[in-house]
């Protein structure tokens, strides 16, 4: 970072300072930890005459186990693209009004999320609902480990509660999909002929404002023919904008089905199988006739609905995390016996 030339190439280079934040982001709470415990001793020593200083050790210890809890949980973090940053698409499903609020409301969580935890948040695409709430949306999300973090949240995630569009006041169950692939590279190994293998088709962008939206052919989308992979971007200026993230997006898509892929024959290898994807329904958000919200995977239990809807899902991330190792020990253990 320190060369001369460094910011000539842009994309390259905030590749390199993401690369430094997601190493920073391991090295620097593990030296925290490993210089803390070697004053352990001494403070130890100085709370045996003094019991109001042996209080202060037992919070310092308390700390510590926290932050090596942190750091193992990070430690699972081990994947080939578990450290990028995280393409996140959100889907309006069944439910009808209701499911393209809730949509936008997933939309605002994954926001939340990452503002509260310092990361980046850019919006790739939006579609607006003509009544409430959004079609569809796609957000990058860019800081340490946010692919892996993130992607346990691929699948269908249900809302219960009464409806603020049924002047009844029925009861109403919803659903929004969603869809986490990693933002990669523009050197990945994923080779693609984009004139043989991709059908290509242009639009007129939607939604309100700006210069360009709907006056032009800017809005692009791409259709990987063998796969069916769908991606679509309309919120840059250009058409070349928009087509080179829409390219990326593909690739993105590409990786983590091929990531996919090797997860389904470990967990076949296993005799396990990771309930993944859009057929599975990962996580029930309850407002009626209680608050709570359930990961159907793991079992973790939130009674706060709306502190979920803020954006503090760490503890959905970690228990999917220690979920997943689980299930791969669990399976490795039987696969010896």
């Amino acid at each position: 970072m320190a060369a001369a030339d460094f910011w000539n190439n842009q994309e390259k280079a905030r590749e390199a300072v993401a690369q430094l934040k997601a190493l920073k982001a391991l090295t620097r709470p593990l030296a925290d930890v490993v210089k803390a415990a070697d004053d352990l001793p001494a403070m130890l020593e100085l709370a045996a005459g003094d019991e109001e200083f042996a209080g202060e050790v037992r919070t310092e210890i308390e700390r510590l186990e926290h932050a090596l809890d942190d750091l193992e949980l990070k430690g699972l973090l081990n994947g080939p693209h578990d450290a990028l940053g995280a393409i996140v698409s959100i889907y309006a499903r069944d439910g009808g009004t209701d499911a393209h609020d809730w949509a936008e409301m997933m939309l605002r969580m994954y926001t939340q999320w990452s503002q509260k935890n310092g990361y980046d948040v850019t919006l790739i695409e939006r579609q607006d609902n003509e009544e409430a709430g959004i079609n569809s949306a796609t957000i990058a999300i860019r800081g340490p480990m946010a692919y892996g973090y993130l992607k346990g949240e691929t699948g269908i995630h249900r809302l219960v509660r009464i409806s603020p569009f049924n002047s009844e006041g029925k009861r109403q169950t919803s659903f929004a999909a969603v869809d986490v692939s990693p933002e990669v590279s523009d050197d990945i190994d994923i080779q693609v002929d984009w004139d043989k293998d991709v059908r290509e088709e242009t639009m007129r962008a939607g939604g309100a404002g700006g210069q360009h939206v709907n006056k032009t052919e800017s809005a692009i989308r791409l259709v990987h023919l063998s796969t069916g992979i769908e991606v679509k971007c309309q919120n840059e200026r250009s058409q070349h904008q928009n087509r080179a993230m829409a390219r990326k997006l593909l690739i993105s898509r590409l990786v983590r089905r091929e990531e996919e892929r090797r997860e389904a024959e470990s967990a076949a290898r296993y005799k396990t199988q990771a309930k993944v994807g859009f057929g599975s329904q990962i996580r029930n958000y309850f407002l009626h006739p209680s608050q709570r919200v359930k990961d159907s995977r793991t079992g973790y239990l939130e009674h706060n609905f709306h502190n979920v809807l803020d954006g503090n899902l760490q503890g959905f991330f970690d228990s999917y995390l220690k979920w997943r190792v689980k299930g791969e020990l669990a399976g490795a253990v039987g696969d010896e016996e």
